[in-house]
């Protein structure tokens, strides 16, 4: 069953958001070469706690970390660890905050320094491909037809978007109705109505559209070894154009 919100709980999920926006900001600010991911972890962590709220992912399906950091050709889910961040590197960093209830989801991937012109491209392309989507995200249009903009927005660069996975509704539980494929055919799938909150994440490849998972049961990796970018944000359907609920606050 796919909620439609009301507005005191739309306020409750811009909270969440806040908070979650604010979190993947800080990372943003503070991944630098020579910092581990579990360093970077752990700042996320403390961020999300002192504004009252908890790490939506901290055990999650028994998920051991507040944020999933993934590097270069890690799509989705790192677990953070020793690893060391380094210069030319993509990091995707993944956060979700739980607060009053409801939670907020989000992500980015952040170029290191100086990075390659294909990564850089894939970067700004992942992204975009967002915004892309976005303009079908209004009542009367289907869920297909988001996944539509952002697979044609995408491959129209030479990139591939991600199958396996796919976005989500966001609301009491961090997964929820409907699913949010990042393809798909226009016209097609869930009609959009006012009040339905998702979470909509374009994973990109360099190259092929195929992923596996490690060893670890979490870590998704390109299944040829190149590059993937990941950009994400929780949306709510309004009268006209969406609105971004993980938007950071102006201070940290």
């Amino acid at each position: 069953m796919i909620a439609i919100r009301s507005e005191e709980e739309l306020a409750h999920l811009r909270h969440a958001g806040a908070i979650t926006a604010g979190a993947r900001a800080l990372a943003v600010k503070m991944a630098k070469p020579g910092m581990t991911t579990k360093e970077l972890d752990t700042l996320i962590h403390d961020y999300i706690v002192g504004k009252g709220a908890r790490p939506s992912f901290l055990g999650y399906g028994g998920f051991p970390a507040s944020a999933c950091i993934s590097i270069d050709d890690q799509v989705i889910h790192g677990i953070p660890g020793d690893r060391r961040i380094e210069e030319g590197m993509l990091v995707k960093v993944d956060v979700g905050a739980y607060f009053e209830g409801y939670h907020g989801d989000c992500a980015v991937t952040i170029p290191i320094g100086e990075v390659s012109p294909e990564k850089r491209k894939l970067t700004e392309v992942t992204r975009q491909s967002f915004f892309e989507g976005m303009k079908f995200a209004r009542p009367g249009y289907r869920i297909g037809d988001i996944g539509h903009a952002i697979q044609t927005y995408v491959e129209g660069f030479g990139f591939s978007v991600v199958t396996k996975y796919v976005g989500h509704g966001v609301g009491r539980a961090l997964h929820e109705d409907p699913s949010v494929p990042n393809y798909g055919k226009a016209g097609h799938g869930v009609r959009l109505q006012k009040g339905m909150v998702l979470a909509v994440e374009p994973m990109v490849n360099i190259g092929v559209p195929q992923v596996r998972e490690l060893s670890d049961g979490w870590t998704v990796v390109t299944k040829d070894g190149k590059c993937s970018s990941h950009y994400e944000n929780t949306i709510v359907i309004t009268d006209d154009e969406p609105e971004i609920l993980t938007v950071a606050p102006e201070v940290l």
